[in-house]
């Protein structure tokens, strides 16, 4: 598709912000008005079209397509976005851990175990250890508030939450995303410990690292769209 506008700019709308191409706002692709609750996401929004060329690129609009997910999906039924969440929390990969006797097992114990201490404090639940790939079902009391604890956050943080859950399979690594002064890289790579882990042992194959890498972008985007949401 060719360029179809020339200026690009950003006004407040019905409490929120929105971006305007030659002052029409944007519509998400449902036929929303893209609305977002902050300027700083709304002038991110805006510098995806104001960068794009001649030919418009669908895959440079990474921050409109989770403002049109969190407007057109999260928003009409947050409980859905919810209880996909708590999936993630049910089989977290930070609770799954290697048998005791085995070197991986060291690592994720150093990575993993402060990472999930440091959620348990802050929330006051529990989670079961595993060591295995069997599951185990987690506390009840666990699940309980962490499904109160996302129905407290509003639909553009439950969606960036679920790109960030879904590519780290964690809903702590989510959450600790969201953090003040977290360090989504340095969560990615935790996340990542096991891939990792195993591309050093067996050597690395260049279309899974670039499958790596294009996931740890997605992360990223993720939570810097969660952050701008809530600035």
């Amino acid at each position: 598709m060719k360029r179809f506008y020339d200026t690009v700019d950003v006004g407040d709308i019905d409490h929120g912000w929105q971006v305007r191409l030659d002052g029409r706002g944007i519509k998400t692709i449902m036929g929303s008005p893209q609305v977002v609750p902050t300027r700083a996401l709304a002038e991110a929004l805006a510098r995806e079209w104001a960068e794009q060329g001649k030919e418009i690129d669908p895959a440079r609009f990474v921050m409109r397509d989770m403002a049109d997910f969190a407007i057109d999906l999260v928003q009409p039924d947050p409980a859905a976005a919810i209880a996909t969440l708590i999936r993630f929390a049910e089989s977290d990969t930070l609770c799954y851990r290697a048998d005791p006797d085995e070197p991986l097992f060291v690592r994720q114990q150093e990575v993993w175990e402060p990472l999930l201490a440091a959620i348990e404090a802050r929330e006051g639940i529990s989670f079961t250890r595993v060591s295995g790939i069997i599951h185990r079902t987690q506390p009840g009391q666990t699940l309980a508030r962490l499904r109160q604890r996302l129905a407290s956050h509003d639909h553009f943080t439950l969606a960036a939450l679920q790109t960030m859950a879904s590519l780290s399979a964690s809903l702590c690594i989510a959450l600790l995303a969201l953090e003040d002064g977290a360090d989504p890289a340095s969560l990615w790579r935790a996340a990542s410990l096991e891939e990792e882990w195993q591309a050093d042992l067996w050597g690395r194959d260049h279309e899974a690292e670039e499958r790596r890498a294009q996931r740890q972008e997605a992360f990223l985007a993720a939570a810097e769209f969660a952050r701008l949401a809530r600035a």
